[in-house]
């Protein structure tokens, strides 16, 4: 998005912290023994609460207010029965729309006890996403945030995959 107004920025800030909330307070309730759809029903019931809206569901018609990956789903997926364990590796993904403004954003959490493998890999993910927001600066070129997360995920005996990339987001879940 081409950010071209206070209001431009404002909106787009709101609705980070609205998801940022979401996001953190859904990593917080995961407990064993509780399905993806409840605890996508909580993501629902916070939506609800800071009056946003799905942007998952608003855009693609997507089933859960949310989108929950449990160890070895990638991304995107679909809230259901799905029980979560202890020592699953489970990703929170929450995009919402609030006046007109997009934002997104997941976190992921092992449910203890989880192995060595697992905090490793979830530390080496802190890690890049340190490394692309430095190289996230006005003017530089875009593969530069690609190329320091490929560095850091090699540097801790990771990959990453290929076909799942980041993407724009503002007046619309993704943009160019």
């Amino acid at each position: 998005m081409t950010v071209e107004s206070q209001q431009d920025v404002d909106g787009i800030l709101g609705t980070g912290r609205i998801v940022a909330r979401i996001r953190d307070q859904m990593l917080q309730a995961i407990e064993p023994g509780m399905t993806t759809a409840e605890l996508d029903e909580l993501g629902a019931a916070l939506l609800d609460k800071y009056e946003a809206r799905s942007a998952p569901r608003v855009t693609y018609g997507f089933p859960g207010a949310t989108c929950i990956s449990v160890n070895e789903e990638a991304a995107d997926g679909i809230p259901g029965a799905r029980v979560i364990k202890a020592g699953d590796i489970v990703n929170v993904d929450v995009s919402a729309e609030k006046g007109g403004y997009f934002a997104d954003t997941g976190g992921t959490t092992v449910v203890p006890p989880g192995s060595p493998m697992k905090a490793r890999l979830c530390h080496a993910t802190q890690q890049a996403l340190q490394h692309a927001m430095g190289a996230a600066t006005a003017g530089a070129p875009i593969n530069r945030i690609g190329k320091a997360i490929q560095r850091t995920a090699k540097a801790h005996g990771f990959k990453v995959i290929r076909n799942l990339a980041g993407h724009g987001i503002g007046r619309s879940l993704h943009e160019e």
